[in-house]
């Protein structure tokens, strides 16, 4: 069963939350990240992404920058735009996007957890940005910005939730500028904070992680380095957990996560389509922008005109959790078979496009000719990420997108508490 645990929150006070929350630190490069902080010395982005404050084009693993990110991090503090709770806590942020609002529960879930497998993961992780982000949380001696979790959804946490936000104002409550919105509640009940604590050891079985397997793995591998050091080691210290706000899976929802890419390996666009024809249902649709209705059904722009791509029956394995998702089906019938792209974190001739930047996006990068073709994919589902994960298996690369992005800053949990 999952460990979860209140914390101390470090927080800002509620004038300046919507200058301070920022976007993740992965969300934005360097150059993204200096306009959306220019003339905001508030925003969390100083600190997560320190190299905004040197020169362009440094080196953002460089020393100079690991240095800036503690002095940003104890400025803020000193500053009280970043003030501890005096007690521990739970809380609730809840998101709103297009009308639907999710709602999590921000919470300490233990290194321990990670390492048993009670954290389930659905991707591999690189050893280069799980080494950066290592680095963060030693130098700030904090998990900076959460992890997105999921559990299984529960009637009693769903009903204890929604009472409080309906009885309770919240903390902080505002709009992004990029239009959804952000709700974040401080549960001050300690009675209901432990009913809480009780549902997550006594009920749910696992967590998923949904975001933020990199800073998962860091986290965690932090933790058991402080553990390994600390000869007067107890098990209670506050560097055996780390933040993460844990969604209901029934409230989330997953978006297409779409592919293009450079070349056709040689063929023309009549040989590309011919070979298609092969193991897809090809249907010309024309101009206008067209969207994967169902699984095993794709998009294809090419030349000027969208294709709907629907897989052939045996073309894939329909009990396989790997082989039938559509990421799979693509992978192995065109990007390795007929563009032999085989190599999805390493190929310099493919491109990933969330699909919050819509269709309209992956046309615009063929018609400029810097891509050749695009494929637009249905989204996965929660049930299918839960049954991977529960498998054992691992998705391929660049599998899911989630949206809305947790904002960072809203709360921070200190490792020296």
């Amino acid at each position: 069963m999952a460990i979860l645990k209140a914390f101390k929150g470090l927080r800002p006070p509620k004038e300046i939350v919507k200058k301070l929350a920022s976007r993740p630190y992965d969300v934005l490069n360097s150059s993204e990240a200096r306009i959306e902080a220019e003339g905001n010395p508030y925003s969390l982005l100083h600190v997560t992404k320190a190299e905004i404050d040197l020169e362009p084009g440094i080196d953002e693993h460089s020393q100079a920058v690991y240095d800036k990110v503690v002095v940003n991090f104890d400025r803020f503090q000193k500053e009280g735009w970043l003030v501890q709770d005096n007690e521990e806590k739970l809380y609730i942020y809840a998101q709103t996007m297009e009308g639907r609002t999710q709602y999590g529960i921000v919470g300490c879930c233990h290194i321990d957890d990670y390492f048993n497998n009670v954290i389930k993961k659905h991707e591999l992780t690189r050893k280069d940005k799980e080494d950066d982000r290592m680095i963060h949380v030693r130098i700030t001696d904090a998990n900076v910005e959460p992890v997105f979790f999921s559990y299984p959804s529960h009637k009693e946490l769903d009903d204890m939730i929604g009472k409080y936000v309906k009885e309770n104002k919240p903390e902080y409550d505002f709009v992004a500028d990029d239009g959804f919105g952000h709700h974040f509640w401080v549960i001050n009940d300690s009675r209901m904070i432990s009913r809480i604590v009780e549902i997550f050891r006594d009920e749910i079985p696992s967590l998923y992680v949904a975001d933020g397997h990199h800073r998962t793995a860091a986290a965690a591998r932090v933790g058991q380095e402080k553990k390994a050091h600390n000869p007067s080691h107890t098990g209670k210290e506050e560097y055996n957990y780390f933040m993460a706000v844990i969604f209901p899976d029934d409230q989330l929802k997953i978006i297409d996560y779409n592919r293009v890419v450079r070349d056709l390996n040689g063929l023309t666009e009549k040989e590309f389509l011919d070979k298609l024809s092969e193991v897809f249902t090809i249907e010309k649709k024309g101009t206008e922008i067209f969207k994967p209705c169902c699984l095993h059904n794709f998009s294809l722009y090419l030349g000027g005109n969208w294709y709907s791509l629907t897989a052939k029956p045996g073309q894939y394995n329909d009990n396989d959790p790997i082989g039938i998702l559509d990421v799979t089906i693509l992978s192995n019938l065109v990007l390795d078979r007929i563009l032999g792209i085989t190599d999805l974190r390493t190929s310099k001739r493919i491109d990933f496009v969330g699909g919050i930047r819509g269709l309209g996006a992956l046309k615009k990068r063929v018609d400029s000719g810097e891509m050749k073709a695009a494929f637009a994919l249905y989204p996965v589902s929660m049930k299918q990420l839960i049954d991977i994960a529960d498998s054992g298996n691992i998705m391929p690369p660049k599998t899911t997108w989630f949206e809305p992005k947790l904002r960072s800053g809203l709360v921070i949990h200190k490792l020296d508490s």
